[in-house]
């Protein structure tokens, strides 16, 4: 996730690299700008066949690609979104059943509410590479601790959470209603991990995606033939400016519509799932880690 430094200038906005979408279209941008160039070199004529074309195809195609531009990069948003809440609710019901193991769960063992503590972290861990498809999280399977490879760890981690927790409440004699408000946020961490699998298993219709790609880079490629007659050598910068803004719509689209991935504009997992140690820790009455940093403006 890109963090927006404090205290912008002028100067920061119009020119500013770091944290825009500039890095992911730039070459886009500049081979239409060259496009354009080039058509005017030739002013519009290709093989002694002057291309004429007016703007008012363009007109009609422009507000076209607006409106499906806009409309898929609200359904990305949504989901963006949508994932947040999830993860923001994983962080609370961490919290609630740390808190909960303490107060629910008095005569519980030092050790064994460390042992679910940690579970709680190693399950958001766990989740976090589930979702971008990273390498299993080691540290889960030796949670789990019964020597079988499991493929899906994460749904793994919230069964032996459940055992732990429901362990715990007959050894202590909690009672019903203990019981009761424990499994209600085991139940709503198993909601966060479907939720987030809804997400990351059903993407964007690709022939949608596919369809826009196309009609972006087929309108700026024949911009110039409209503009050049027009406006002569102030077509590239016009061009430039309508490809920087056709362009980076739909590359922030495609980066927020799966928003478990690792590029800019996604979800930062690695910092929540520092922010649940932290939480779950400091509740504990353990030594928690620092907060995650940005890097280069950036927060993994």
């Amino acid at each position: 996730m890109i963090i927006r430094p404090q205290n912008l200038s002028t100067l920061t906005l119009l020119f500013g690299i770091n944290g825009s979408i500039i890095p992911a279209i730039w070459r886009k941008v500049l081979f239409t700008v060259l496009v354009s160039s080039a058509v005017v070199a030739i002013h519009g004529t290709l093989f002694h066949f002057k291309v004429i074309l007016t703007a008012t195809p363009f007109t009609l195609w422009g507000l076209t690609l607006a409106i499906f531009l806009g409309f898929r990069n609200t359904v990305a948003y949504q989901r963006f979104w949508e994932a947040r809440t999830l993860w923001g609710e994983l962080l609370i019901v961490s919290r609630n059943l740390t808190r909960q193991s303490l107060s629910l769960l008095p005569d519980l063992g030092v050790e064994q509410r460390r042992h679910l503590g940690q579970g709680l972290i190693v399950f958001s861990h766990a989740l976090k590479n589930h979702l971008r498809a990273d390498p299993p999280y080691e540290p889960a399977q030796q949670w789990i601790g019964d020597g079988k490879l499991k493929q899906h760890l994460p749904n793994a981690v919230l069964g032996e959470l459940g055992k732990g927790y429901m362990n715990a409440v007959r050894e202590t004699q909690a009672g019903t209603a203990a019981q009761l408000n424990i499994d209600q946020q085991l139940t709503r961490l198993s909601y966060v991990l479907g939720g987030c699998e809804r997400i990351k298993g059903t993407p964007i219709p690709y022939p949608y995606i596919l369809m826009l790609h196309r009609v972006v880079h087929v309108y700026c490629f024949l911009l110039p033939f409209c503009l050049v007659d027009a406006i002569g050598w102030f077509t590239p910068f016009a061009v430039c400016v309508l490809a920087y803004t056709f362009f980076g719509l739909d590359a922030l689209g495609d980066q927020i519509a799966d928003p478990f991935d690792r590029q800019p504009n996604d979800l930062p997992l690695d910092a929540m799932c520092r922010n649940v140690e932290i939480a779950v820790l400091e509740l504990l009455d353990e030594e928690a880690p620092l907060v995650l940093q940005a890097k280069d403006g950036v927060l993994l």
